[in-house]
């Protein structure tokens, strides 16, 4: 599996690797909805977004992740971000995660379009399977995991520490290639098309 950083467009999202550039306009985004990032294990609103960038940056430079703001097409406003992380090319999987949308942007077609993005990326480049997880408290994102098809393969008890210090309960979900690829980026290519 090789990973490339690299630019992902489709019709409704560009989905472009971390820049020096996109620092200062990625902050005002992601400083929205501060009840959203207690699950995470890092928060990145208010005075917390510079540790978070410099630990995303690390990562990237580091070959553990591709971080990315997500662009939606055709306005161009930058109006989240994600990432794949836990890149391990030895096992042949990563996860996608990290992400953090503006609220009016929720429910809409960016998501799904961004998952299509980052799920086709990381098959093609050989990965065998991609795992998606989030805090057992938040019903809303297992919900959203659910729709685009993942499979659901258990709780991981007292997984990650969250950045506020809860021992938080992570849902585990995950695609496989061969297996259940085809029948999720279907679905995704369905939704966009609805």
């Amino acid at each position: 599996m090789q990973l490339s950083s690299r630019v992902l467009e489709n019709a409704f999202v560009r989905l472009e690797p971390f820049e020096d550039s996109h620092k200062a306009a990625l902050r005002p985004v992601l400083d929205h909805d501060p009840a959203a990032w207690g699950g995470m294990v890092s928060a990145a609103y208010g005075e917390h977004f510079d540790s978070w960038w410099n630990a995303a940056v690390t990562a990237r430079d580091g070959g553990s992740r591709i971080p990315y703001v997500v662009r939606r097409l055709p306005d161009g406003d930058i109006v989240g971000t994600t990432s794949l992380y836990e890149i391990k090319p030895e096992h042949r999987r990563c996860e996608i995660g990290s992400t953090f949308y503006r609220p009016d942007v929720r429910g809409t077609k960016v998501n799904p379009a961004a998952k299509l993005l980052l799920l086709q990326h990381a098959f093609d480049a050989g990965a065998v399977r991609v795992e998606i997880i989030t805090d057992a408290n938040n019903a809303a994102s297992q919900a959203a995991i659910r729709k685009l098809g993942a499979t659901f393969e258990g709780v991981l008890r007292q997984h990650k520490r969250t950045w506020t210090g809860r021992m938080r309960d992570t849902v585990q979900f995950a695609i496989l290639a061969d297996e259940e690829w085809p029948a999720v980026k279907a679905g995704l290519v369905a939704r966009l098309a609805a």
